[in-house]
């Protein structure tokens, strides 16, 4: 059934099983409309829900649909954002630390996090904008994935440096949607999720478990996640409460010299036969969305994770092994009003707290066995941001949102090794003046631009004035412009263009190696790029896409330490990044087969820019799915079809040391849904 994705002046046509998002009357068709729908699902957005929204954000949005998250077969979650537009995806394939994505000219390295992530509107980064939470979520039980670019959006503060990133999962509903997985590397994989709704009441619960023995030696994984969510509707009002937990364990296979990842690329060199460890993360979060009045909504949320990580790891034979314990709880609470003042204003104000605790050890291990302590860091921090939003339609075909952010730092710092304490760095207030606007001259036409300010904090004990450092470090302040336009006819056809720049103060990265947690200073730096994406419908059931980001990442003015810098590129931010695919999904055959890729180009090691350039690769993913009745479903997936050899690489400052990815590897599914 076709349905419209009503984002304001132009509406996005979307074949949708569930609602769909549809705008107040007094929004509607009035809007600029900047997001882009990749798939099928769509999410409902009522008067409710418009607090706190993404669709009150004019700039580059994808959302990815749950119908095609559901079907990936993937050992972690982040691999799913490879369907989306201008992703760069940074494979560690390390257990436990598997790999991340990044966006907009930042990479996944984990010494500059720059995307918020979000699970149910809930902040799930760690303490240094990691999102090892993302395992908290199973792909069957996802509904719908947000991406936000850019540095308009006033929502977020922490972490929101280059955009954000929405998981949403399946609320409500009656079903019961079960698959299995089975294929190369010993892989086996289970997944449930189920809704029930009685009266006012709606249950749901997702269920998780996969085991793989990896494609290389000593990479076995096993992951068990669980999440619950109860919501009840008062009326006016609803509740809810959502729990989830995710444990997982892991092999390390360590990484390959220049010498051998081209010669045995399954090997596992005997320095790792001890490596890996074991994560717990935990998730609760209580949810209110109320109207006050007949244009006034409410959201709020309360929410505390926790996250136990314990990993032993060992580089190379150059350097001892390493126990290291990661022990971080946060707390927090997001809010939002949106008010409806005319059919012309809309307005919104908000603002978020979290307090953390956080304790990081680490130690020099033998083969797991304790030697000697280099690190036990306890720290408090506390990061709470406010922010006002209008949103301004004077004419049907103009929409204007100025906004302003402000966000604060508090904390203390011990170093349990030594008993020294320090202080946060006096970062005072960090203001982010924001501007966007849209013009919709003709319906399926808008075009859009916008402006604004983000900024990083130091992660760890970057955060504090700890000796040798004498004096506060400011903020890094990022300041972005984007210009895009947004082009929709019907379902034949949606495409968008942006040109983008993000410019930063000083961006200060994590040593990752360095066991006294310290920071180098990456200096100045400008990342600018051009996005392009297209899909069209030509007929029914056969769809295509394909998009292409060009960008890149400099530094403007060196750290004084390195000043042989200025004008590098950052290290591993590949200058173009590639999706494309095609699908034939016809609704009187029960099959459906499709054919996608993504992919990048190479990247510089290090910021010297002296050790080349690796890790280009475009890999295929062909999928082919039988339908035996309106409840079972068979499938096989081929990854990397074309059987690409390719690696992640880094330097250690002495030698390249390589991942290899997984080569190509055949998967079969089965689906039952009641």
């Amino acid at each position: 059934m076709v349905r419209s994705l009503l984002l304001g002046g132009a509406a996005l046509c979307v074949a949708a099983p569930s609602p769909v998002l549809a705008l107040p009357d007094a929004a509607s068709a009035q809007r600029g409309d900047t997001h882009i729908a990749i798939g099928d699902d769509a999410i409902v957005v009522t008067a409710r829900d418009m607090a706190r929204s993404t669709a009150n954000v004019l700039t580059s949005v994808d959302v990815l649909g749950g119908d095609l998250a559901q079907r990936q077969n993937v050992d972690n979650a982040w691999e799913l954002f490879a369907r989306l537009p201008g992703v760069v995806l940074t494979d560690f394939n390390q257990g436990t630390t598997s790999g991340r994505f990044s966006i907009r000219g930042f990479n996944g390295e984990g010494e500059i996090n720059a995307v918020k992530l979000l699970i149910d509107g809930v902040p799930s980064n760690d303490n240094a904008g990691r999102t090892d939470f993302i395992d908290l979520v199973a792909p069957l039980d996802i509904a719908a994935v947000e991406l936000v670019r850019g540095t308009s959006d006033p929502r977020w503060g922490l972490h929101a440096i280059a955009g954000s990133a929405n998981i949403k999962t399946r609320t409500g509903g009656n079903y019961l949607d079960m698959r299995g997985i089975a294929g190369a590397f010993d892989t086996f994989d289970a997944q449930l999720a189920a809704g029930v709704e009685t009266g006012r009441l709606s249950q749901n619960v997702a269920l998780s478990y996969r085991r793989t023995g990896g494609y290389r030696d000593h990479a076995d994984l096993d992951r068990l996640t669980l999440a619950g969510k109860w919501f009840y509707d008062l009326g006016g009002a609803r509740v809810g409460l959502i729990a989830r937990h995710s444990r997982s364990t892991a092999e390390e296979p360590g990484y390959l010299t220049d010498a051998d990842a081209y010669i045995d690329r399954r090997r596992s060199y005997a320095v790792s036969e001890t490596d890996g460890g074991t994560r717990n993360l935990s998730q609760y979060s209580l949810h209110l969305d109320a109207d006050l009045a007949r244009d006034l909504s409410l959201t709020a949320i309360g929410y505390a994770t926790t996250n136990d990580d314990d990993r032993y790891v060992r580089f190379s034979a150059n350097v001892a092994q390493q126990r290291r314990l990661t022990q971080e709880q946060h707390y927090g609470v997001v809010a939002g009003v949106h008010w409806h003042a005319a059919g012309w204003l809309m307005a919104e104000a908000g603002g978020d707290v979290q307090w953390q605790h956080n304790r990081s050890l680490r130690w020099t291990t033998d083969r797991r066995i304790i030697t000697a302590p280099t690190r036990d860091q306890d720290f408090d921090l506390t990061v709470g941001g406010a922010y006002v939003q209008a949103i301004v339609t004077p004419a049907p075909w103009l929409t204007i949102t100025p906004a302003w952010r402000i966000d604060r730092v508090d904390g203390d710092f011990l170093n349990r090794l030594n008993g020294a304490r320090a202080p946060v760095n006096d970062y005072g207030t960090i203001s982010q003046p924001k501007l966007s606007v849209a013009v919709t001259p003709t319906a399926g036409l808008t075009a859009y631009a916008n402006y604004g300010r983000t900024f990083q904090v130091g992660a760890g004990s970057g955060a504090f004035v700890v000796p040798p450092r004498v004096r506060d470090v400011a903020p890094s302040i990022n300041e972005g412009w984007e210009g895009g336009v947004k082009l929709s006819h019907g379902r034949w056809l949606t495409a968008r263009a942006a040109v983008w720049q993000q410019t930063a103060s000083g961006e200060l990265r994590r040593r990752l190696n360095d066991p006294s947690g310290e920071f180098d200073n990456l200096g100045a730096t400008r990342r600018r790029g051009l996005d392009l994406e297209a899909q069209v419908r030509p007929l029914p059931g056969l769809s295509a896409w394909a998009s292409w980001s060009h960008q890149k990442a400099v530094i403007r003015v060196p750290d004084p330490d390195a000043p042989l810098t200025a004008g590098n590129a950052i290290d591993h931010v590949p200058q173009n990044v590639v999706t494309a695919g095609v699908e034939w999904a016809p609704t009187t055959l029960p099959w459906r087969a499709s054919l996608w890729g993504n992919g990048q180009s190479s990247y510089e090691l290090t910021t010297a820019n002296d050790q080349g350039r690796y890790g280009g690769y475009f890999q295929l993913t062909a999928e082919l799915a039988y339908r035996l009745n309106d409840a079972l479903e068979l499938s096989a997936q081929v990854r990397n079809l074309a059987n690409d050899r390719y690696e992640y690489v880094w330097y250690d400052g002495t030698q390249r040391l390589h991942a290899p990815a997984d080569p190509r590897s055949l998967f079969g599914a089965i689906r039952a849904r009641f």
